[in-house]
């Protein structure tokens, strides 16, 4: 049986650019580089064991809102995460870029 989500703010340290971050419950990644931990198997859940660095690979909208494609560095698991309010444009844009390849 899967089980539900369940809302628990939690700061943590990114473990890519050392950024001190707050979560407000939803933060599944580093607002400053985009990247995040493999840590969860059901979103919150905490029982993935590899714990390996996410690095943002892709950026795309689906149904009018944005999401960023996290690979895990460790194992290769992908995982689609919803972009916040507070993340960086600049650091978005620099994602989308490389996905589209030399201009």
């Amino acid at each position: 049986m899967a089980k539900h989500f369940q809302r628990r703010p939690e700061d943590f340290t990114c473990a890519h650019c050392g950024m001190q971050v707050q979560g407000d419950g939803y933060t599944n990644h580093c607002p400053a580089c985009l990247h995040s931990l493999h840590v969860d198997l059901s979103p919150g859940d905490r029982l993935a064991g590899c714990q390996g660095l996410m690095a943002p690979l892709a950026v795309e909208q689906k149904d009018g809102q944005y999401r960023i494609l996290h690979r895990c560095q460790r194992c290769g698991h992908e995982k689609w995460n919803r972009v916040a309010a507070d993340d960086s444009f600049e650091r978005l844009l620099d994602v989308a870029r490389r996905q589209a390849g030399p201009s």
